[in-house]
């Protein structure tokens, strides 16, 4: 049996198990065995932490929890950064009808200014009503819902050797009530998560607020950004609270033409809770979202200085670029897992 059936075959048994656990009393008597001979992903390289948002996997047919797992173990990474999707589907929240693998392209190009055709503008403006119907149908779910599948999850991630570091769920915005964000921040830490992510809301009211509630739950806010990060965008939030931090993106720094992030990393290194890495070219060459060692952003020099000066942020592998005809998203993130293995061994 070769890596890949064996994963499979764990997972399913796995799963079967964890089953017995929530509905039974009988014991696992085949676990112990299961877990001392799996092969196990290690992409923790040199030190440095290499994990992967599973956004990375958007294109992918199936997005169940189960299949994201697999996704994660067949690129070889035992870390993620996890989206709202397939774990808030695995514990029972209601079903988003919007297509959003057709969606997300066109949720970037209008992120990113570029030109809508009239079509285009039509379906994000369906899509934006749909999608608001689906949060108050999420909001009304979020009220009731059982932690015990998210404990339940995170059992069947670690048993497979993955470790969820944050989690993104569509929990944390200006449209989301308190306890919605007290429900996110709870979820993710039975995730066994100590960040949770999401945009930056550019509302200092906002990150306050996030800031005082991180803190009471004993966990961390990671910020994201775009082209609109420069040197001082998270200082507001930082000086609010310790629960504010850093989802620095080194390659969308890159592309809005700041010249240093590498300075910017020693400075704020503590307040950085996790970095998404890609490799974009700066403006003068294009801004072109490329695979790795065709763009221009410093890859080599940030994750040496990573090991370096050990660091202990995780480096996450945030997939990007158009996947090749023939290739799949899972075998271009394993690239990009090599990749670094290649600088950092």
């Amino acid at each position: 049996m070769n890596n890949q059936q064996s994963r499979r075959h764990f997972l399913g048994t796995s799963a079967a198990l964890l089953s017995g656990a929530v509905l039974g009393t009988n014991k696992l008597f085949g676990a112990p065995a299961i877990v001392r001979h799996l092969d196990k992903p290690n992409s923790l390289i040199s030190g440095v932490q290499i994990g992967v948002i599973t956004y990375s996997f958007r294109d992918m047919p199936d997005q169940t929890a189960e299949a994201t797992l697999q996704y994660v173990l067949d690129s070889g990474i035992n870390a993620i950064e996890l989206m709202g999707g397939p774990a808030e589907t695995f514990a029972g929240a209601p079903k988003n009808t919007v297509d959003m693998r057709a969606l997300f392209p066109l949720m970037r190009k209008r992120r990113d200014n570029q030109p809508l055709t009239d079509d285009e503008q039509k379906q994000l403006a369906e899509a934006d009503k749909q999608m608001k119907a689906y949060r108050a149908e999420m909001a009304t779910w979020r009220q009731s819902a059982s932690m015990s599948k998210f404990e339940q999850l995170r059992k069947l991630y670690n048993k497979a050797g993955v470790s969820i570091y944050g989690f993104k769920p569509d929990a944390f915005g200006m449209q989301n009530s308190d306890a919605e964000i007290a429900y996110g921040m709870k979820a993710a830490k039975t995730l066994g998560a100590n960040q949770v992510t999401l945009e930056h809301p550019a509302n200092d009211a906002h990150t306050l607020k996030l800031g005082q509630m991180a803190q009471k739950h004993g966990i961390r806010v990671g910020y994201h950004g775009h082209e609109q990060q420069t040197p001082t965008f998270w200082d507001t939030a930082l000086a609010q609270s310790p629960g504010n931090a850093m989802n620095f993106d080194l390659g969308h720094y890159v592309a809005a033409g700041q010249p240093d992030p590498l300075g910017l990393i020693r400075q704020k290194h503590d307040r950085i809770a996790s970095m998404h890495i890609k490799d974009r070219q700066d403006p003068a060459h294009g801004k072109g979202n490329l695979p790795w060692g065709q763009g221009n952003t410093p890859l080599t020099d940030v994750l040496k200085l990573m090991r370096d000066q050990k660091y202990a942020f995780p480096a996450t592998v945030e997939l990007e670029y158009k996947v090749p005809e023939g290739s799949t998203a899972v075998a271009e993130v394993r690239k990009c897992v090599d990749y670094c293995r290649n600088l950092l061994a």
